[in-house]
């Protein structure tokens, strides 16, 4: 016991340096995109954003060394079956995060065109595409059906064999 208990604290402790990063697990309605020198990631808040609701869109910048940069600016258009919803003016943001909060009022795929100002090779701008889905709350109805169904069936189906398998232990 004594011997298990000192591999283990060895293995902690010498195990330790080998990881020298640990990144997160990104969100579910998430995605990232590398063009020219520059990555752009893009994640949701809730992870499934619900139609008419707030949600809060987080974007990161990283350079080609997956560095976060000091500073970039970004604008942002819209659409929603190849027309434009919206567009949110170019802004100078400090660091490599930047927050919004948004609501999307209609069901399905809106596509979101991200463009990074002064990225290119001679300042021209580069347009990162990315798509964010929403879900109406009806589809709600479809999860808690498919739940309800997996746990009926464990019922039914704990209810045919735990007998059968606890007469079994008894008679041995």
């Amino acid at each position: 016991m004594i011997k298990r208990k000192l591999i283990l604290v060895f293995l902690i402790l010498f195990s330790s340096p080998i990881i020298s990063e640990v990144n997160a697990h990104s969100l579910f309605n998430s995605a990232e995109s590398f063009i020219g020198d520059y990555r752009v990631q893009i994640a949701t808040l809730p992870e499934i954003p619900i139609t008419g609701d707030p949600m809060q869109i987080l974007f990161k910048v990283t350079d080609e060394d997956f560095e976060e940069v000091d500073r970039f600016t970004m604008g942002i258009r819209i659409f929603y079956h190849d027309i434009l919803l919206d567009t949110i003016q170019p802004q100078s943001h400090e660091g490599a995060h930047w927050e919004m909060d948004y609501v999307l009022d209609r069901p399905g795929n809106h596509i979101f065109r991200v463009d990074l100002y002064d990225a290119g090779k001679n300042g021209e701008i580069i347009t990162y595409t990315f798509n964010i889905s929403t879900q109406d709350p009806f589809g709600y109805i479809f999860i808690f059906s498919i739940a309800a169904g997996s746990i009926g069936i464990s019922i039914v189906l704990g209810y045919i064999y735990i007998p059968k398998i606890l007469k079994s232990r008894t008679k041995s």
